[in-house]
């Protein structure tokens, strides 16, 4: 089967050539206007950590529809209810704190791929939801909260996040949290403080505007990644019926995974 600590394949870029993506070692912030194609970038990781051989995914989705066809994957899908993505954010952290725990106990910083210890996929479809929309202030506060502790302490112990957006604006996605984001993909946007949102603040002024991107030519990106300046993409495509029939032979592939008490879809064991 596949890694999380394999190159994951995300498109081309402008001159045809493959883009690939270190997800297990960093967490991707996805935003941009309704239509731009972001939710097919997020089916596509959601894709590749389904057929990951020793990788769980936790996924939330407000919508249901856009991360559904994993719901018999993840070992938990939230759907519309605040309370529950507070619950599963906390414990999330708290196998984070563990996994960390056991990294200082063996001297180490990061997790490897010869540790054997399961990669947890955090996948988020529409962050304004939980942020400005369900539930109390109170609790749209503390979501924001526990998510920026998540991506903060995730990269490190194999626990990425995968977070998407059609509201990029600062009130959704501050600085604060955006640049815990080591990748960051820009899909159209209808301004160019928009894009400078997801990228971050002065990238339109040099060239870098996902404001730019003809609205016809879905799919189309900015990617910023370390080390680089943002570049041209075109987002790999999956129809529904690859994703459906993509999750169906995941979920076989999968069944018995069901049998070991540590993949209990209440354990959420590190």
């Amino acid at each position: 089967m596949l890694s999380m600590f394999d190159p994951l394949f995300i498109g081309v870029d402008e001159f045809g050539e493959p883009v690939y993506l270190d997800i297990v070692f960093h967490n991707l912030l996805i935003a941009g206007e309704p239509g731009g194609g972001k939710s097919g970038l997020v089916n596509n990781v959601a894709a590749y950590a389904a057929l990951c051989a020793n990788t769980r995914m936790v996924c939330f989705d407000a919508k249901l529809v856009e991360l559904g066809p994993w719901m018999d994957i993840a070992d938990e899908f939230i759907g519309p209810d605040v309370e529950h993505a507070l619950e599963v954010l906390r414990r999330l952290l708290v196998v984070a704190t563990n996994r960390y725990a056991w990294l200082l106990a063996n001297r180490r910083r990061k997790v490897a791929r010869e540790d054997n210890m399961s990669t947890i996929a955090v996948i988020l479809d529409e962050i304004a939801m939980y942020s400005t929309v369900l539930g109390t202030k109170a609790q749209q506060e503390e979501f924001s909260t526990l998510l920026r502790g998540l991506v903060s302490l995730g990269r490190a112990c194999g626990m990425p996040v995968i977070a998407a957006t059609q509201r990029p604006s600062w009130d959704i996605i501050p600085a604060s949290l955006r640049d815990l984001f080591g990748y960051r993909a820009a899909f159209r946007c209808t301004t160019t403080g928009s894009s400078d949102v997801i990228l971050g603040q002065g990238w339109a002024d040099q060239g870098y505007s996902a404001n730019d991107l003809s609205p016809a030519n879905r799919g189309a990106a900015y990617m910023l990644t370390e080390g680089r300046t943002p570049y041209r993409i075109k987002a790999a495509y999956l129809s529904d019926a690859d994703i459906y029939s993509i999750a169906d032979y995941a979920a076989w592939t999968r069944r018995t995974d069901r049998l070991d008490p540590q993949h209990a879809v209440t354990g959420l064991a590190a």
